[in-house]
């Protein structure tokens, strides 16, 4: 297959594919297909005309984000019972969704039910911590639970299908959709995909309150240049298999029913033309067969892109590519029928994709209870408040806290400056479904005992801060800042924030920034001389409490950066998992280095950084052997003690690194963590066991684990390593999967 043109070899292939696996074991959630499932699609098959199987490959808009449902008409119902199209978005509602899903089961010729879909990113009416938030939790099991809660909800109100997780590694800040991911790392990110994966899904696709997910977006959207949203991205072979690959592959294995492709180019090919890797790699070498959809118009954009010349060459190469869903673009829909009529090679590539859309359906239960989702009673339940504040509490991250600012005193008198303290809107986010700002409890309205002052009038700000004990400033960037097509140049303090907190630092009272928004900023002139730091994100509806438990020492602060905070945005992007060079970074601005003149080495806060209340003290890091052997293991083992007052938890990080090898590799590597519960006085011993496969780096087109050295080292951080050990691989091998993809096996004793 080359250019996206397939020859006769190509199609039977892909049709071999379609009629040997229902389903392949990469998907080990997925409910496999039964003999009589699998007989009936191929039955529909060969019922279906040309124009009902386009009809199938066709998503269109059933109203707006804004105002769903909106275009759903008498005419729109006619098409569904002519089967033009296989699913809605943008609908909701469980009567109105049952009633749409009765013309099509009930008044088609073939009585194919429809698909319900909606971005239901971070909560569908309870709106939680953001995605990027979520990450921070460094526990697999938030972001579980928050998927777990939407997929209820979502499920009540009818719908199917979410287009969530977004699993792109991002380590430019700029990019607006930085707040969507779960940061700059593979690791991190493979565990919260499965863990998001497992919570909309569930057990069974097929059964209880569920909506099947989308791992997005393949692939390379989150290294977009410059941090420009749908840009192109250049990303070698070796980092695209060890960086931005393996959170797919973690998510296709966990049973992610469908995946969609990128907006962007990737070394100049259009995702949602790139036969090589959908086609080839996904389909081919992993054997995914979920549902593959493409973004909003982005069959239509390829002729923006310069590889079609118009929408029907477009749909053609799409199809070729093995995107099997066209999302709002009407290409499919307008051509395909007639390219496929022109061209009978097309037609079993059409038959492919229809199968693997009506096997999601099949999944999804649809063809034995097509009205098996919604329930009206539910679809108006009481938000979830109590799992909200939880999720939110255990998002928040401390970054810094010199002088033992936080917790505040009690009877401490609080000064609250900053418009985002009372900003109901910011705190549910841009991806808010069916949430309601007036849900939201601001941080305003938590610390009613607090001076409040918005900073629009300084010189009030001011006196307020003298008359306090300790100042509370809220920055940042409201909802509308970061997000799709939300990029910036520059990433610092927003709307005249900056002169505001010089004047908060001038009064000599204790100031405590209160960092809000969807990605780490570039604040380090900022925060100079600013004693305390508190990462809180965008929490959801119960942001206010949340934060103000973490303030008076109801709840100590537990969560870590998913992604380094610049010093300067000029530094973006950056990773801590960087190559070493022949000239590292060093400290003297005499010796030339991998550096920059203008400002210190690294970030303002590392990746991993975040602090508790207390002093955590770490053991040394021991190992359960000198050698690990092809299909061995090693336990890397480190002990930890809270030697403060307060209960809190500690996100215990092991990281990796091959000093010498056939090519460089990176300084470190995350490779486990967990989050440990500490009551005071408490030691807790955290074992890692590996494999040799967790080791191995991407070379000519395979997974090579070699013979020689590894340095494990423990810590609080990627910056903060405690203690390491070393061991050796004795011989070299063959892995089979990303390495990054694969989970370490963690005990807490």
């Amino acid at each position: 297959m080359k250019n996206g043109r397939m020859n006769r070899r190509d199609i039977l292939a892909a049709g071999a594919l379609l009629a040997a696996s229902a389903w392949t074991p990469l998907a080990r959630a997925a409910r496999p297909l039964g003999a009589d499932q699998r007989a009936r699609i191929q039955t529909l098959l060969g019922q279906m005309t040309l124009a009902e199987k386009v009809g199938q490959m066709n998503q269109i808009a059933g109203g707006r984000q804004k105002s769903l449902n909106s275009k759903l008409d008498a005419a729109m119902l006619d098409r569904v019972r002519k089967g033009e199209m296989g699913s809605f978005l943008h609908v909701a509602g469980a009567e109105p969704l049952r009633d749409l899903q009765r013309v099509a089961v009930e008044e088609s010729r073939l009585k194919i039910p429809l698909l319900f879909a909606m971005d239901v990113i971070h909560g569908y009416r309870t709106i939680l911590p953001v995605p990027l938030a979520l990450a921070a939790s460094w526990d697999p099991k938030v972001a579980e639970q928050a998927a777990r809660i939407a997929a209820e909800e979502a499920w009540a109100a009818g719908l199917h299908w979410t287009f969530t997780p977004m699993v792109d590694i991002a380590r430019d800040p700029r990019w607006g959709r930085v707040v969507e991911g779960a940061g700059e790392d593979a690791y991190l990110g493979s565990r919260i995909a499965e863990a998001q994966v497992a919570g909309f899904q569930g057990a069974d696709l097929g059964k209880g309150m569920r909506m099947m997910a989308c791992a997005k977006h393949f692939v390379g959207y989150g290294a977009a240049e410059g941090g420009r949203d749908y840009d192109s991205a250049e990303v070698g072979p070796r980092t695209l298999n060890e960086v931005y690959l393996p959170p797919f592959h973690a998510a296709a294995r966990a049973g992610a029913g469908s995946f969609m492709t990128a907006f962007n180019a990737l070394d100049g090919v259009p995702m949602t033309a790139n036969a090589d890797l959908v086609r080839g790699f996904l389909r081919g070498q992993w054997h995914y067969q979920g549902l593959v959809v493409s973004d909003w118009n982005a069959i239509r954009e390829l002729v923006n892109h310069g590889i079609a010349a118009d929408a029907r060459e477009a749909a053609v190469l799409a199809l070729k590519a093995g995107v099997d869903m066209d999302m709002a673009s009407g290409s499919y829909a307008t051509y395909l029928a007639e390219a496929a009529t022109a061209d009978a090679s097309l037609v079993p590539l059409i038959d492919e994709s229809v199968g693997r859309i009506l096997a999601a359906k099949a999944r999804l239960g649809l063809f034995d209870d097509p009205y098996g989702f919604g329930d009206p009673a539910r679809d108006k339940a009481p938000l979830r408040r109590t799992e909200a504040r939880d999720l939110a509490k255990r998002s928040v991250v401390l970054l810094r806290n010199d002088g033992a600012v936080l917790p505040l005193k009690p009877g401490a008198r609080l000064a609250l400056i900053g418009a985002l303290a009372d900003d109901a809107s910011s705190a549910i986010g841009s991806w808010r479904a069916r949430g309601q700002a007036t849900d939201a409890v601001t941080l305003k309205a938590a610390l009613a005992g607090a001076e409040y002052q918005p900073g629009t009038d300084v010189a009030a700000a001011v006196e307020a801060a003298k008359r306090a004990d300790v100042v509370l400033v809220a920055l940042g960037e409201d909802f509308n800042r970061t997000g799709e097509a939300r990029s910036y140049a520059e990433i610092g303090l927003p709307d005249g924030q900056a002169a505001l907190l010089e004047a908060l630092k001038a009064t000599g009272k204790p100031i405590l920034a209160i960092l809000m928004g969807g990605r780490p900023l570039a604040l380090e002139r900022a925060l100079t001389g600013v004693p305390a730091v508190l990462q809180t994100w965008l929490l959801g509806i119960e942001s206010g409490p949340a934060i103000a438990e973490i303030l008076t020492g109801k709840a100590a602060p537990g969560g870590r950066l998913p992604i380094g905070m610049p010093r300067k945005t000029g530094q973006s992007p950056q990773s801590y998992a960087h190559l070493p060079t022949g000239r590292p970074a060093n400290v003297d601005l005499a010796v030339d280095s991998a550096r920059y003149h203008d400002t210190d080495i690294g970030p303002l806060f590392a990746f991993g950084h975040g602090l508790t209340y207390g002093e955590i003290a770490y053991g040394q890091l021991t190992l359960s052997g000198e050698t690990l052997a092809p299909g061995g293991r090693i336990t890397a083992s480190v002990q930890v003690t809270n030697r403060g007052t307060m209960a809190v938890e500690e996100v215990v990080q092991l990281y990796a690194n091959e000093p010498v090898a056939a090519v460089s590799r990176p300084v470190a590597e995350l490779r486990g963590f967990a989050r440990v519960a500490l009551k005071p006085g408490q030691s807790r011993t955290v074992r890692f066991t590996l494999t040799p496969e967790q080791f191995a780096f991407w070379r000519d087109g395979k997974w090579i684990v070699e013979a020689g050295d590894i340095r494990l080292m423990a810590g609080a951080s990627s910056a903060d390593l405690k203690s390491e050990a070393k061991f050796r691989i004795t011989a070299g091998a063959e892995g089979q999967v990303p390495a990054a993809s694969l989970a370490t096996k963690v005990e807490v004793a």
